[in-house]
């Protein structure tokens, strides 16, 4: 399993040496949401915060983009130095645009499901895609409760990648933790985010090790 720490748990005002607390605790990725405070209530930070920080750690940095139109903004991500860009099925952008454009800068391309929207929005994209990341929480928020009841879409699509033989990775995000990072292994997942589970914890490192042992 892989662990991607959510940089919305953070202390934003220390953002860069956090990154590189969770580097040192070693994460596989560093995960960044980035919020417009339209496509989800809530706002975070933008291409230019991530682009000052990006010094701090050498790991993949994983960006979910939770806007509107994420087409409008792949470049300024790409140039932020993003190393995956995943953005939303339920957005605004043609889907099939927003995959070429992300390509188009070297950038590994996912989308994301919010709980609503079942596996099969994304089977028609698999074969372009290096990531599915399904919400195990209504997006928007960190600290929420996670829903088990993902678990078969993550299934579903675990099976659908086998089937066609593609080398797609399956993330979740959302109350993934010492209690829940059992079953969301069981169900296919490859990437766990984590957020309070690793900024909160006493020993990020051993939080970190237990839940990659999954």
């Amino acid at each position: 399993m892989l662990i991607a720490p959510s940089l919305l748990s953070c202390d934003f005002s220390k953002m860069g040496e956090e990154i590189a607390r969770m580097d040192k605790a070693g994460a596989d990725w560093m995960h960044l949401d980035v919020m417009d405070g339209h496509f989800v209530p809530n706002l975070t930070f933008g291409a230019p915060i991530m682009k000052w920080v990006r010094p701090f750690s050498d790991k993949p940095f994983d960006v979910h983009l939770m806007i509107s139109d994420p087409l409008r903004y792949i470049d300024d991500f790409a140039d932020a130095g993003a190393d995956i860009i995943t953005f939303h099925i339920e957005s605004d952008s043609d889907i099939d645009k927003t995959i070429d454009k992300i390509k188009s800068r070297g950038i590994k391309a996912g989308l994301v499901l919010k709980p609503k929207t079942p596996a099969e929005a994304v089977f028609p994209y698999l074969d372009r895609l290096d990531l599915v990341l399904v919400m195990t929480v209504e997006p928007g928020f960190g600290g929420q409760s996670f829903m088990a009841d993902m678990m078969p879409k993550v299934e579903a699509i675990k099976a659908e990648i086998n089937r066609r033989g593609l080398n797609v990775l399956i993330e979740a995000d959302g109350g993934i933790g010492d209690a829940t990072i059992a079953e969301v292994a069981r169900a296919g997942v490859d990437v766990s985010v984590a957020g309070t589970a690793v900024f909160k914890a006493e020993n990020p490192s051993q939080a970190i090790k237990r839940l990659a042992a999954y």
